[in-house]
């Protein structure tokens, strides 16, 4: 780490230390947004020996090639692999592995990382950089750090204070306005044989418009009446699940009114409330191999943790995947016995925000106790470590991103939640086999996240 980031990360810690409810930053630490940090807050140098190059922008442009619609192509194709961790060989990598990674390692000997160069190819939209530096010196938490204030847009935290901050930069990070997916979830099993399921999703982050119906038809967070997020998944295959319908409003400000959900059930023709699409419900199409929470790595409240802001450190994360989402391979040649087919994963050594959280006394969850790896150049989660009520590790978390350059943003290749104690795992977000996902679509209509839209969605 360079004497810079060590430096930042003291003085956020002293921050903490100091003032732990304080959220807004002064003036003469915002000002180091697009000096010596990145406009989102990352440590724009490199480190020590140059294996974290400098910050310089990311991808500002698609890579010769790409025509909108196609599979994106890796920008880096031509790198070569430098290096193979193993179980073999870890011990020498292992202050740059996490916990989980090493469980992995040592638990299944044909578990790899495969590392390339490291390459700081994360970039965004100029307006979301404006954002997040009028965010560092307005938004606020409330008082029960479940709900957010003066923030729009942009990263709400990019210099944070603490570790429900960082993982409000993970929630609120940008990924357009309005989106439309086609992807699959496959829970495999330890012989390698396993379960599809195909889903078509769409929704708006009104947060990130900002807009109700279009971006810019509102200019502050309290004009989204609370919703963050407008969502609804459709499940199209296997026949016997196709029809099912969900949807999600998820509000920013959970006390006032927690997260409001509803399910079509294609069988009884009815439209139900679904409170247990949160927290540590199973969530749907996954086999019981994850929670609901941990769809889009974490999401939803933050009021059942008490997160701590780590020191930020290297480590080797899933980065630059494109391989993972290529149309070039099928399903079965990555989805292999105990884990993914790492030959088609990219690792490489970045510096990442950690948060260790920990369960609160008094309230219940399958996980006792998660440790987030952030990436400091886009706030994605890339890594999470997730311990059982008893502090046993019991599920592992990979998150392997890219950067979307078409908008651009950078979000996740696909999602992997390995279970240790079963053998077995489950990946959503899977992509090579269908239609591309679209980030950046016109024709969503906001009428259609109500109760009575996806009842006759369901009838028609």
């Amino acid at each position: 780490m360079t004497k810079s980031s060590i430096a930042a990360a003291g003085m956020v810690l002293a921050m903490l230390a100091a003032s732990p409810a304080l959220a807004k930053v002064p003036q003469a630490q915002a000002d180091r947004l697009g000096k010596d940090l990145s406009l989102i807050g990352a440590t724009k140098a490199g480190n020590a020996d140059g294996s974290i190059p400098a910050y310089d922008g990311g991808i500002t442009r698609p890579p010769a090639g790409y025509t909108p619609g196609m599979h994106h192509v890796s920008p880096f194709a031509a790198d070569p692999v430098k290096a193979t961790i193993t179980g073999q060989n870890m011990g020498q990598y292992a202050g740059k592995l996490s916990v989980g990674q090493q469980a992995m390692l040592k638990t299944y000997p044909t578990y790899k990382l495969p590392v390339y160069q490291t390459r700081r190819s994360c970039s965004l939209p100029e307006r979301v950089y404006e954002a997040s530096k009028r965010n560092a010196v307005t938004a606020t938490m409330t008082e029960d750090q479940n709900g957010l204030n003066d923030a729009i847009l942009g990263v709400p935290f990019p210099i944070p204070q603490n570790g429900v901050e960082a993982i409000w930069n993970h929630r609120l990070r940008y990924r357009g306005f309005k989106f439309r997916r086609w992807f699959a979830s496959a829970a495999v099993n330890r012989d390698g044989s396993f379960g599809m399921f195909k889903n078509q999703d769409e929704g708006i982050i009104h947060y990130s418009g900002p807009g109700l119906a279009t971006i810019g038809d509102v200019t502050d967070i309290k004009q989204l009446n609370n919703i963050g997020i407008s969502y609804l998944n459709i499940t199209t295959a296997p026949a016997r699940v196709a029809g099912s319908i969900v949807l999600v409003l998820d509000t920013i400000n959970a006390k006032e009114l927690p997260r409001q959900a509803w399910q079509y059930n294609p069988g009884t023709r009815r439209v139900l409330r679904a409170p247990e699409l949160s927290y540590d419900n199973p969530l749907f199409n996954t086999d019981g191999l994850a929670t609901t929470d941990q769809f889009d790595v974490y999401n939803g409240a933050t009021d059942r943790y008490n997160f701590e802001l780590k020191p930020s450190q290297e480590m080797y994360i899933g980065y630059n995947a494109y391989e993972l989402m290529s149309d070039k391979h099928k399903y079965k040649e990555l989805l292999s016995p105990l884990h993914l087919n790492q030959d088609f994963s990219r690792y490489e050594l970045h510096r990442v925000w950690v948060v260790d959280s920990k369960l609160k006394e008094g309230t219940r969850h399958v996980y006792g106790r998660r440790t987030f790896y952030l990436d400091e150049d886009s706030w994605n989660i890339a890594a999470v470590d997730a311990f059982d009520t008893r502090g046993q590790l019991w599920r592992v978390q990979d998150a392997p991103q890219v950067n979307y350059y078409d908008l651009p943003l950078c979000s996740s290749a696909l999602e992997a939640n390995y279970d240790l104690q079963s053998g077995r795992y489950v990946v959503f977000g899977l992509k090579n086999e269908e239609k591309m996902l679209d980030w950046n679509v016109q024709d969503i209509d906001p009428s259609k996240f109500s109760p009575d839209a996806i009842r006759r969605m369901g009838t028609r």
